[in-house]
Order: C-alpha cells, then structure tokens, then sequence
C-alpha cells in the first residue's frame, strides 16, 4: 500500500455483540501492523536514496493510478444523479395514479354538496368576475380569505381557454386537487424523507464491517513496500474496495428504494388528503397542508446552515418564501408548523435562536387570542371548559392511540406499519446511541493523534455530492482524488480538536428524538381533540377548531419519516452484523498469520472469499428483505382501504341529486327549479334565499347573482349586506325590508323560497339565524302587503317553493 492508503479504522455502526468487536479488534490489529510496515519499508528504501520513492510517488504509473480512480467516480456518478429522479418520478406518478383512481367522478359534472363546498365555488367565480384583484378580499362583504387553492383552478380555466378548452368551475377544481394532493403533497413527503435518510446515512455506509477507514497525512516514516508485499497489499486494498463498493451500492439502492414508495404510502392513508375533501371540504387547509412538507424540510436546512455557519442567507430566503406560500394558503398552517418543529428548535438551534423562537410563538399566539376575541363575540371566553359544547368524543383512548400509531390504516397494513413504526424507533434509537457512544470514543482518539482528522458528519453536505463521494468518516477508503498529504502537526491538532467538538454532536441521535417527539405532540393534540373533554383539551385542540379532520392530517408528517429512518436502521443493524459476523474469521486468521511473519500479507484469495460473503449475505439480502416488506406495505395498503372507500362513498352521496329527502341541498327537482328561476330572472338580478335549502349553488351552476353564495354569512360584520337584509326581513316592517333590499343594485330584486333547511346542515351553529327565509307566516303577510309580488310558483316540485319579486319602483 502507497502511503495515500495508510488508514485509521474506528467504531462499527450498530450493535451487534461480541462478533463486532472482534472484527473491530482484528481490523484494528491488521491497519496498526500495516502503518509499522510502511513506516520500515521507508526506513529502508532511504538508504537507496529518494529517487524511487518519487518516481513511484509522482511517476507516470502514479499519475495513471491515481486518474484511474478519479475515473471510477464517474460511472456510478451518471448512476446516482439519475436513479435518485428515476425513483422520485416513478413513485410520484404512482402517487397521482392512487389519487387519480380513488376520485369520485360524479362531481366533475355536479359540486359537492357540503357545508364549505358552496364557498370555495364561489370565491373561484368571483375571480372569473373580477379578475385577480379580488383575490385580497374574496369574501362577500369583502374580507380575507386564503386565496391560493382559488387563485390556483382560476388559472386553470385561463390556461385552458389558451388552448380553446372551456373547463368549468368544478373541473377547475378537481383539477387543482387532484395536483395539490397527487403531485405537490407526495413530492413533499418525498423530500422530507430523504432529508432525514440523507442525514441518517450520510458517510455511513449500512454495513461495512470497518466503520470508519480515514485518510492519513503522511509521516516521517512512511514509504513504499517491497515489491512481493505492495502487491499483496494492493490486493487486499481492492478487496476492501469492492467491498465497499457493495456496501456503498446496497445503501444507495436502499434509499433510493424507500424513496420510491414514500410518495405511495403519503396517499395510503385516509388522513390526507382524502378526509379533507370529505370534511367539509377543507380546500384550503388541505392545500396548505400539502405544501407544508416543502417548509419543513426548507426550515430545517436552515438549521442545518446554521449549525454549519455556512449558506444561511441562502435557506433562510428560500424557508421564507415557502413560509409566505403556505400561509397564503391558510393562515391557520403556522400552528401545525409550530408543534412539529418545535422539538427539532430545541435539539439542534444555539439557545439564543430558541429563546428567539419561543418568543416569537409567544407574540404569535397572543396575536391569535386577540384576534379572536375581537372577530367572534362570546360569553364563553373565560370559560375554557364550555368552548365547543357541541363537541363530542367520536373515539376511544386506545382507538385514538392505535389511529396515531397506523397512520389512519385499516387491517393488516395497519398493524404492519405500526409493527415497522415501533420496531424501527427502537433500532433507530439503539443504533444512534451506539453511534453516539462510539463517536465520542474516536473524537477523543483523534484528538490524541496526528491523524488528519476525519470530515464530520455534521457538515452540510449537497445531497448530489454526498451520494457520489461518501464522506470520509465512514468510509473503508477514499473514492476521491486524495488532497495533498503534507500538514504540520501543529495544524493537524487544532484540526482535530475542532473536529472532536463537532463530532460530539450526533445528527442520527437528534433526529430520532425530535421526530419521536412531534409525533408525541401531534398524538396528545389528536387524542384530545377525539378522546377527552374539558377546559385543558378545549384549549389544546382550539387552534384547529377541535375538528379531527384537521388534525389527522399532521400524522403523516411525523409517521413517514419516522418510519423511513427506522426501516433504514433495521436493515442497517441486521446488515452490520451479519457483516461482523462473516468478516471475523477472515480477521482472526489475518492476525494469526501476522503474529509469527515479520512481513505481514493477508491472503487475497481468502480476503475476497471473506468481503464478497459478507457483501452479500450483509446488503443485498437485507436489500430484498427491506423491498418485499415496503412492497406488501404499499400494496396492501390499496388493497385493504375501507376508510378511503367510505370517504369516496361519502362523497358520492354528497354529488348526487337522487336524494330521498327533497329537502336537501341539491336534488333534481331544486336544479330545475334553479334553473327556471335564472332563465326568469337573468344573471343582473338580485335573488335573496336562505343559504341552507341549497340555493346558494345557483351562482356557480348557472351564473346566477346570489346576495350571499355561502352558508357562514357573519352578521357582525358592517359591511355585510346580507347581515342587513337578514336582519331588515326577519323584523316583519315593511318599509325596513325595501328600504334594506331596493338599495343594493340598480337590478331587479328577488326573493327564492325552496322549503326547509336541508338536514346535512343542521349541525350548523347559526343555522337560526335565517329562520325568517323559510317561516311561512311572514311571508304571507310580506305578501299580503305587497312587499313581496309572487312572479312564479313551484309547488309541482315543492310545497311553497315560489319565486317573489320585491315591491321596489325600478
């Protein structure tokens, strides 16, 4: 071996007994003897002068080995900068088929009819009307509402019309659903999981048997061999190499393969995004919620800049602008973001940045109570324990538990990714720890040698770069271009000093307690929101309006990448020792035959057998094994799924007009006589209805001018008109009424009865305040007295269903 290979072995990964010690033991034996043999080798080829050492050392067959293995780098290089996009596509693409064939095709023809599916409809018509201008206040009487999800299907219909393709309102929508919850969502998980397996397996190769081989700087007593002895040393070394190179290949593939199905199991679950679309539906909480991903893998590259003092401004502008996006699609984004962060500010940020943090969470939840003490009036306020009365607990503690652990599976995939879920914390805890224990065992080795010291694994590395060429500290030996090997021990000691600092600081270790952690956070949020009642839950589960829905969706967000880690550091555990386990004996009998030859040489033929049989049994089994168990998870996944199907089902129902109770939202008979009522009226005209019997679908389905075309009109707000006229009709004055509904256009005005609230909204709580709209008796005596002017009637299709028109002069 040339002095580049001179190499310095450290602690093996995991825990794995005895077997692994021994095989430390021995490799350290064999490295130790050798350093000594170069060192004699040099004494001896000095008395021949320096000529031979600096032609084997700076010669053409020098230069050529050392382009040669510059020249390796760039084969498996092609293959790690396309494998990486290969899998991501693949697996996205598949995440989009999932959605895609999950989706009900009954509302691309007719909305959802649901309690906030009428708002969402009419905030995307109001910027067909008004163009996006009107996106800072999409409100009827002109307020905020979270624009992006609309802003997103406006663009739609207009790219559409670009190429001569008229997409309706609810294509529009389903559109950018399906890309928000089959592309963006499960590209975010994507990157959020690799984030963390780039960590977990950054310059650690899941099995080598020699933890850590470095780099020596070369030393007064380092020089060539004799010629019998360089070329079994060289033997060996590109043993080791191949070695390494399978277990390099065997890591990069394991990754690559979770990667793969990542985006997959972000869409197995009921939890985002199919309960969302169910709810209600919660679009732009769900869109923010699939955006949120990207900010908190930008937000912890940010901590990772700072930790590394190097590229802050860079991710602190790119974690600003993800931040600015997801709160223009829901506000209400921060407190999710807040509560999974908040254990990773702890773990990895200086203390100044914590207490800046925390306060900053202070000032943003003071805020937050101000803000709603100022827009909702109650009497409830200091009285924690009353806030939602009406809430009921739909779960149990241990079904609100095993909900957490299964991510929102159903049958056998649920039990298998809990069973993956714990198994792997724990493997992923046990092999931190040792890592952790064995790191500070080598800092303070380093520190006491001359060695050059070792990259740390807290370095930032580029995820392109660090697939290519493994950092150092892990790695048998180098795959780079060696640097030069010329350092003073002065700088070699402060190197290694700061170097001991950082390797202190054990990445593995900090993620698997943060991510243990949020998902400890987001369980107790969730068990209190569906399982327990009074004032403490109330104000734990308030900032998401004690609504499962909401709250179920952060799960995937601490499930899947502690997951992903934890089936990462199973494989690497069985892998390590079963690596130990099959390069002991090959140690064993080196150090024997070392011990009785003052010119130490392992057989090549036995050095191979060993490597190749550890290689094997070690990585690619493990590979396999760790393949078929993510394929039967992700494909049982969409096998066994009755909360997707009853959530679709749900919806199905929701878009259908064949109802029993004519009633309803929508039915056929109210399409119809939606429909007759714009063809009379025209789209300039005013129609004042009650919100709750479905009128309100009138805007979107047939363009018609709706006073109020959602269900939550708010009263106590000033500029809203419908606030007045609810308030102006139910007084029984007439000359209040018409002085309260002629002033509004300068169009015609009318008002739409279609009999009772519908039932689906009796769950509404302010479902009474448009009691007058559908009381029978006041609007006999508006007609008796000629406020209201019967125009058309449509008993045949209802009792009392009538069109008036208001008794204005114009």
């Amino acid at each position: 071996m040339t002095s580049e290979q001179i190499t310095n072995t450290g602690s093996v990964s995991g825990d794995c007994g005895s077997a692994q010690a021994r095989a430390r033991t021995h490799v350290q034996a064999y490295v130790q003897t050798q350093a000594r043999q170069n060192g004699s080798a040099k004494d001896g080829s000095a008395t021949n002068g320096p000529a031979r050492n600096d032609s084997a050392k700076d010669g053409p067959s020098g230069r050529k080995h050392g382009l040669q293995r510059c020249h390796a780098m760039l084969c498996p290089a092609s293959r790690h900068a396309l494998l990486p996009w290969l899998t991501s596509i693949i697996g996205v693409a598949s995440a989009l088929c999932l959605v895609i064939a999950w989706f009900p095709s009954t509302v691309w023809n007719t909305p959802i009819v649901s309690s906030d599916a009428p708002a969402h409809y009419y905030f995307i018509h109001r910027l067909l009307d008004e163009g996006l201008g009107a996106a800072l206040h999409l409100w009827p009487h002109d307020s905020f509402y979270p624009p992006l999800f609309h802003v997103c299907a406006y663009l739609v219909i207009k790219i559409a019309a670009l190429f001569g393709v008229q997409c309706s309102i609810y294509a529009a929508f389903n559109i950018t659903w399906i890309i928000a919850s089959g592309v963006i969502f499960p590209a975010g998980m994507l990157v959020l999981c690799r984030y963390f397996l780039r960590r977990w397996n950054r310059g650690n190769p899941i099995s080598n048997p020699i933890s850590r081989i470095s780099q020596a700087s070369s030393t007064p007593e380092s020089s060539s061999v004799s010629e019998s002895s360089n070329i079994s040393n060289q033997q060996v070394s590109s043993a080791v190499n191949r070695q390494y190179n399978v277990t390099s290949d065997a890591t990069f593939v394991l990754r690559n393969l979770i990667g793969l199905f990542v985006p997959v199991l972000a869409v197995s679950s009921v939890c985002h995004p199919y309960g969302l679309l169910n709810a209600g539906p919660l679009i732009a909480f769900g869109f923010a919620m699939s955006l949120l991903p990207f900010l908190i893998a930008a937000t912890l590259r940010l901590f990772d800049a700072i930790a590394a003092r190097e590229h802050i401004a860079k991710w602190l502008a790119i974690a600003a602008v993800a931040g600015v996006v997801c709160l223009v699609a829901h506000p209400r984004i921060a407190f999710t973001y807040a509560l999974i962060l908040v254990p990773f500010i702890v773990l990895r940020l200086p203390w100044k940045l914590i207490l800046g943090a925390f306060i900053a969470m202070c000032v943003g939840a003071v805020a937050f109570v101000a803000l709603m003490l100022t827009s909702f009036k109650s009497d409830r306020w200091a009285n924690p324990d009353s806030w939602f009365h009406s809430h009921q607990p739909s779960k149990n503690l241990w079904e609100s538990i095993s909900f957490c652990l299964t991510d929102g599976l159903d049958g056998f995939p649920a039990i298998l990714f809990a069973l993956l879920l714990i198994a792997g914390t724990v493997a992923a805890f046990v092999c931190a720890s040792r890592r952790a224990a064995a790191r500070a065992s080598d800092s303070f080795s380093s520190a006491a040698s001359t060695v050059v010291p070792v990259a740390s694994a807290d370095v930032d590395v580029d995820a392109s770069t660090s697939d290519i060429a493994v950092s150092a500290a892990d790695s048998p030996v180098s795959v780079s271009c060696p640097p030069p090997a010329s350092h003073s021990n002065a700088t070699d000691a402060a190197s290694a000093s700061s170097e001991s600092s950082r390797l202190r600081r054990n990445d593995r270790l900090r993620d698997v307690i943060a991510l243990t952690a949020a998902f400890l956070l987001v369980a107790l949020v969730y068990v209190c929101t569906v399982t327990l009642v009074g004032a403490l839950p109330n104000i734990i589960s308030a900032p998401w309006y004690r609504d499962e829905n909401r709250i179920m969706t952060m799960l995937p967000l601490v499930t899947l990448p502690l997951l992903v880690i934890g089936i990462n550091a199973l494989a690497e555990c069985v892998s390590v020792c079963a690596a130990s386990a099959s390069f002991a004996p090959s140690a064993s009998s080196f150090s024997t035959k070392n011990s009785a030859s003052s010119v130490p040489s392992l057989s090549s033929a036995s050095a191979v057998s060993s490597v190749k049989n550890a290689s094997f049994a070690s990585n690619w089994i493990v590979l396999i094994a760790v393949f078929l168990v993510i394929a039967i998870l992700a494909v049982s996944a969409q096998i066994v799924c009755p909360s997707r199907s009853a959530a679709r089902d749900t919806i199905i129902a929701h878009s259908s007009l064949n109802q029993s109770d004519p009633n309803e939202q929508l039915t056929e008979q109210k399409i119809a006589v939606l429909r007759k009522v714009t063809e009379r009226t025209g789209t300039q005209a005013t129609i004042i209805s009650d919100p709750l019997n479905g009128s309100m679908y009138a805007e979107t389905l047939f363009n018609a001018n709706m006073l109020y075309p959602i269900i939550n009109a708010r009263t106590d707000v000033p500029s809203a008109p419908f606030g007045k006229v609810e308030t102006a009709f139910a007084s029984g004055d007439a000359q209040q009424v018409l002085g309260t509904v002629c002033p509004l256009t300068d169009a015609p005005e009318y008002f739409l009865t279609m009999g009772d609230q519908a039932q689906s909204l009796q769950s509404f709580p302010y479902r009474a305040q448009y009691d007058s709209f559908h009381n029978e008796e006041l609007i006999d005596a508006y007609v008796d007295g000629g406020t209201l002017v019967k125009v058309a009637d449509y008993s045949q299709y209802g009792q009392g269903w009538a069109l008036y028109r208001f008794g204005c002069a114009d």
